[in-house]
């Protein structure tokens, strides 16, 4: 068994193995993050023989530790609000201001709805960066004393959830601080890189070694491997290279970097503080902004990079790519963003009340009693169909928000308990009624089933499903946790084969005619592959596959 040492020893022990390494004819670069393990692992170091080739990452590990579920819809747990396609992550830049570690903190604490597996942040005092992340929520990453050991007036945050590299890795946590010739540089990454297998064997064959299984790793060994100057030029030609969803902040000792992909998949947003610091705000949702105090000012383009001097707040903006045609994921306005915020220039409470009002003219339920949602995305859906129907809206199931991933349990019967933790049915709104439930999607099953049996159990006399997104199909490549595409029961089954399996009276999605009707003439700037299996950016490493069974 491996000797338990400090954090301290680890990066003795890692300098000196930097130290031993034979000198490269290519850039050296050197990423090391101080990570906050779970209270009850023991931190570990892993030795490498020496090596010429260039290292990413120190060798902390946390052996033995245990990993988070990786299969949402496990059986043996609760996966009651799991069976949802999930946001990879949500980023946070600030620049200019003496509580940027404080403030980015708090913004982080807005996006934790985007990931709750890992979070960090890195900040720079103008000659030094340090970094601090770990797995869990912000609350229990970052003390107030934590936050203190992270000086300066540029930070970076980031809030996880892994579609790429392990989730129960410290090492894979963003940001991701490196080393490399020129200095210091710091990244975190909201979405995915379809081309990230090919581009990480290509490095791999040239002698990079990867410490991580995230797919942001191999931005970090592009930019150090680029032989252009300056840094703008490296990031420039790195963005070049990779394909798919990715909206960057990137920090220097001095600068503040944000960049979006051409196709502008994942939201990105710009906004400037009203403290007399009027510091530079980037953040994944507006609701970010709010929260610290800053006011909107605009989205970062698709294609854009804007660099934000930390002397003067001077901000430069320059074209990254040739335009494409902006295919924002319509997701946002489903199910991720939180509903008081504004993505894509769209307020998200809004754009889900149309699409539940539109659901209710298109699927009505004639001599139904009352709408409830599922909470808590379902709400303003719910709304929306209840308002146009005529139909009385009540709040017949209540979520508890402090119950997260729970531990497995021995028997069904133990296992049907569990779920009553996380979702009470009001008895007194349901029994006796006609009940039409509101819900943004369905994508395995799973949970829409335990739903229907507890507002039955519950006394409903019918129970009718209103789903306010079209019937998913088809993976997400872009950023999004999906299922692969033969577990998608829509994949599958058609709409009466859904509804005999999830057990209700009857069944209704939005159409995605519907859909695109609702966003008007920027329908074609929306991704709808997961309903449509359109796909903006052809996903390489993948088969997309049509599974259709015959429905009994």
């Amino acid at each position: 068994m491996a000797a338990t040492i400090s954090t301290t020893a680890v990066a003795a022990a890692s300098r000196q193995l930097s130290s031993a390494h034979l000198p490269s004819p290519k850039p050296s670069l050197s990423l090391s993050v101080k990570t906050l393990p779970k209270p009850h692992l023991s931190l570990h170091l892993r030795l490498r023989s020496s090596s010429p080739h260039r290292r990413l990452l120190s060798s902390a590990v946390v052996p033995g530790a245990e990993p988070f579920p990786t299969s949402p819809d496990d059986e043996d747990g609760f996966p009651l609000f799991d069976d949802k396609p999930r946001e990879e992550c949500g980023v946070v830049g600030i620049i200019g201001d003496p509580e940027a570690s404080r403030l980015c903190s708090l913004a982080l604490h807005a996006l934790q709805h985007r990931g709750q597996e890992g979070a960090g942040i890195v900040a720079s005092d103008s000659t030094t960066l340090r970094a601090i992340t770990g797995l869990g929520l912000v609350s229990e990453v970052f003390s107030p004393a934590k936050l203190d050991s992270l000086p300066g007036s540029g930070a970076i945050g980031h809030v996880r959830y892994s579609t790429s590299g392990s989730a129960s890795s410290p090492l894979n946590v963003q940001p991701f601080l490196a080393g490399y010739r020129f200095g210091q540089l710091a990244v975190a990454h909201n979405g995915n890189l379809v081309n990230y297998p090919a581009l990480r064997a290509d490095l791999e064959a040239r002698g990079s070694i990867f410490n991580t299984s995230s797919d942001t790793e191999v931005l970090l060994h592009l930019i150090a491997t680029s032989t252009t100057r300056p840094l703008l030029s490296r990031l420039v030609e790195a963005c070049r290279a990779i394909e798919g969803a990715y909206s960057l902040v990137f920090l220097t000792a001095g600068k503040l970097f944000a960049v979006r992909d051409p196709h502008g998949f994942r939201p990105l947003v710009m906004g400037r503080l009203r403290r007399p610091s009027r510091a530079i705000v980037f953040a994944s949702e507006t609701c970010a902004l709010d929260l610290i105090g800053a006011d909107y000012e605009r989205e970062v383009e698709p294609g854009e990079v804007l660099v934000v001097d930390g002397k003067d707040l001077s901000v430069t903006s320059l074209c990254l790519l040739p335009k494409k045609p902006r295919k924002a994921c319509i997701f946002e306005h489903i199910y991720f963003s939180l509903p008081n915020s504004v993505v894509f220039g769209r307020p998200v409470h809004a754009s889900r009340y149309s699409f539940g009002a539109a659901l209710a003219e298109d699927s009505p339920v004639p001599g139904a009693d009352v709408v409830i949602p599922v909470p808590d995305s379902g709400f303003f859906a719910a709304l929306g169909f209840a308002e146009r129907s005529g139909i009385p809206f009540q709040q017949g199931l209540i979520r508890s928000h402090y119950v997260g991933r729970t531990f497995i349990q021995p028997t069904q019967e133990f296992r049907d308990l569990g779920v009553k933790l996380k979702l009470a049915p009001v008895r007194g709104i349901l029994e006796g009624k006609s009940v039409v439930v509101v819900d943004d999607s369905i994508v395995r099953g799973t949970t829409s089933s335990k739903i229907v049996q507890l507002i039955r159990d519950a006394g409903a006399r019918e129970v009718h499903m209103r789903i306010s997104s079209p019937p998913i199909v088809s993976s997400c490549y872009y950023g999004v946790d999906t299922p692969r595409a033969e577990e998608l029961i829509s994949n599958r089954m058609d709409v009466e084969g859904v509804r005999k399996t999830i057990g209700c009276d009857s069944l209704a999605f939005l159409s995605l005619d519907s859909l695109r009707k609702l966003l008007g003439d920027e329908a074609p700037t929306f991704c709808d592959a997961c309903f449509s299996r359109n796909y903006p950016v052809p996903p390489r490493e993948h088969n997309v596959v049509k599974v259709m069974e015959e429905c009994a």
